[in-house]
């Protein structure tokens, strides 16, 4: 069973940074995308960012030239370096992990950190 665990929300000002981590385990596929999503309340919930375990990156527009996602050398923990944080980036910030398996997938999801932004 993949698990997925999450640290490093908290509380910041705007303008300033936060740095969250996701440590995965138990997985055995390499072949995979980890990244975040994050959910407001009220909102529905929005990808932040994504990284494939080839080195591949997508950012939404909301945290282009913000956001800087990353993984570590064994390719199961990933990054999210927040910048210049803003007020709408208060959010529930919910790692994932997509295990893909030749035609199959499988999800996975952290139980969410949150962050805010407020002076």
């Amino acid at each position: 069973q993949v698990q997925l665990v999450e640290s490093g929300g908290g509380l910041a000002q705007p303008g300033g940074s936060l740095r969250l981590s996701c440590a995965a385990s138990g997985s055995i596929f390499s072949l995979n995308i980890m990244g975040w999503y994050r959910q407001a309340p009220g909102n529905q919930r929005d990808r932040v960012a994504s990284m494939t375990s080839d080195g591949n990156t997508h950012y939404a527009d909301s945290s282009q030239g913000r956001f800087t996602i990353s993984r570590d050398n064994t390719g199961n923990t990933v990054y999210l370096q927040m910048d210049s944080l803003k007020p709408e980036d208060t959010a529930v910030y919910y790692c994932y992990r997509v295990d893909i398996d030749g035609a199959s997938q499988h999800t996975y999801w952290g139980q969410g950190t949150q962050v805010t932004v407020s002076s």
